[in-house]
């Protein structure tokens, strides 16, 4: 686990860029795993500046998305179908048909489920997979539990996560109680992980991921298992690094 402390959140989405740029220029028909919220939306905007500038090139890339709200219309500004394309998918050079999103219907989710798993061993297994990190330690929408699932699976969303994400709807109770999220199996066969943290508000999470037992009370924790975890934290998140 390699862990870059930088100074603010425009130097966090440049580093990000850097690294998923990078990946792309070494294998161009790099499978990319992303991952949404507000922390990774400088990465995005980086990259789509690159994209014009001609440095990075998708015409080759294949991507999965980690999550999705259960039940959300791709079409609502709040989903996460709505959030890549508006981000990032409708501003490069990236082929439709190489875009992989979890679906927000949960009629036959469990075969959905399935099937998304096979699609991403199909292709090859995701080269790189960027994550945030909710204030609970989540990862994806891999809550907190006595037990945590391997596989991508339908979850019921914990009321700190509601709460959190309460911020881009106009209440709570707006909020959808579920969602499909890549399990921490699938996770963890990614061959590189980024994880990406701003804020104080991320800096409990964090030290327990990076310093603390791995536990399912941290899902993030399992992370110190993968051999190949590149943390990038502004100051406010590493400040209770030890």
């Amino acid at each position: 686990m390699k862990l870059i402390v930088v100074d603010n959140y425009q130097e966090l989405s440049e580093r990000a860029a850097g690294v998923l740029v990078t990946e792309v220029a070494v294998k161009p028909q790099a499978i990319l795993g992303l991952a949404t919220g507000s922390t990774p939306e400088g990465m995005y905007a980086q990259i789509v500046k690159l994209n014009r500038e001609g440095k990075v090139d998708f015409s080759q890339v294949t991507t999965f998305n980690l999550d999705e709200y259960a039940g959300l219309a791709p079409e609502h500004e709040q989903s996460y179908y709505y959030y890549m394309h508006h981000q990032l998918f409708h501003q490069i050079n990236i082929r439709p048909e190489q875009i992989n999103m979890p679906s927000c219907d949960l009629e036959d989710v469990d075969q959905f489920c399935r099937e998304y798993d096979q699609r991403i061993a199909a292709a090859g297994g995701i080269d790189l997979q960027v994550l945030g990190i909710g204030g609970n330690g989540h990862i994806g929408f891999n809550e907190p539990g006595e037990q945590l699932r391997v596989h991508t699976h339908l979850v019921d969303l914990t009321e700190d996560t509601i709460q959190a994400n309460s911020r881009f709807f106009s209440s709570a109770e707006e909020v959808p109680k579920q969602a499909v999220t890549m399990g921490l199996g699938s996770i963890m066969l990614s061959k590189k992980i980024i994880l990406l943290a701003a804020g104080k508000a991320k800096a409990e999470a964090i030290a327990r991921t990076v310093c603390g037992l791995i536990t399912t009370a941290i899902p993030a924790s399992i992370l110190q298992l993968h051999r190949d975890v590149i943390i990038i934290v502004d100051r406010e998140a590493a400040a209770l690094i030890t």
